[in-house]
């Protein structure tokens, strides 16, 4: 075959492409499984965050064993239902939540400050949520870590809220985001902001108040906290997330006050 000629030059790519392509895919699947290591050991990090224990890659597994105690799932009526809590997929299920809270009716309860399990007889997108629970032992004392997914100003917003054994009582937070603005809305990640969480309270004469983020430094009383100075609207993704996950543990929270 003329190697100065077209065909031979086309042939020539191809076999190129198709070496390569192989590789990079031979690459990829040996890596998947470190790929997968590092996002576990994450999660894990962010878990204990949410009760203040500190970790790292290398520690957090050990750690996740020793202090978490018991994780089970539950629906939105507060019922247990079969599965591997740490394993549910924060993200796809939160995307499920933002669809079916799309619906009028539980826009509706939410704003009522109804209970779902009272006001939605059979929501089959809102069934299909899962919401796993971590339980939690520090010194002895019973943390519920509970997950939350919601929308920033840029793009998706996460974390985890542990609360005390009162299921009233805030005692941590961990946020995250994927692009919030370096210095305004990303500051959710910092200590200034998740510092205000604890202490806080989330019901008032068993009515769910949620937290509150208030702009301006005006935030006074026991279910609220001060916005991050030019990062109002992740702020407040920030409370609408919280308030929407709450409001869908609402159940499980009053069954074992």
């Amino acid at each position: 075959m003329n190697k100065q000629g077209n065909t031979y030059t086309f042939i020539y790519s191809i076999i190129l492409v198709v070496v390569v392509a192989a590789i990079l895919a031979i690459v990829s699947l040996s890596l998947k499984p470190y790929q997968d290591e590092n996002i576990e050991n994450e999660k894990r990090q962010n878990i204990l965050s949410s009760v203040n224990v500190s970790s790292t890659p290398e520690t957090s597994a050990e750690l996740f064993n020793k202090i978490i105690t018991k994780q089970f799932i539950l629906n939105y009526k507060g019922e247990a239902i079969e599965g591997n809590a740490f394993a549910v997929d924060i993200p796809t299920e939160g995307k499920k939540l933002q669809k079916a809270l799309k619906n009028p009716e539980l826009q509706q309860a939410l704003k009522d400050g109804k209970l779902l399990s009272e006001t939605i007889k059979d929501d089959k997108a809102l069934a299909d949520v899962k919401f796993p629970v971590f339980v939690a032992d520090i010194d002895g004392a019973i943390k519920y870590i509970l997950p939350t997914y919601g929308v920033g100003l840029w793009g998706p917003v996460w974390g985890y809220i542990s609360l005390n054994e009162d299921k009233n009582t805030v005692y941590g937070v961990l946020f995250d985001h994927k692009g919030e603005t370096p210095g305004l809305g990303a500051e959710i990640t910092q200590p200034f902001f998740q510092k205000q969480f604890s202490g806080k309270t989330i019901f008032e004469n068993s009515t769910l108040k949620a937290i509150t983020v208030k702009k301006g430094g005006n935030a006074t009383g026991v279910h609220e906290v001060d916005a991050i100075s030019g990062g109002t609207i992740t702020s407040k993704g920030v409370e609408t997330m919280i308030g929407d996950y709450l409001k869908c543990y609402e159940q499980f929270l009053k069954q074992i006050q």
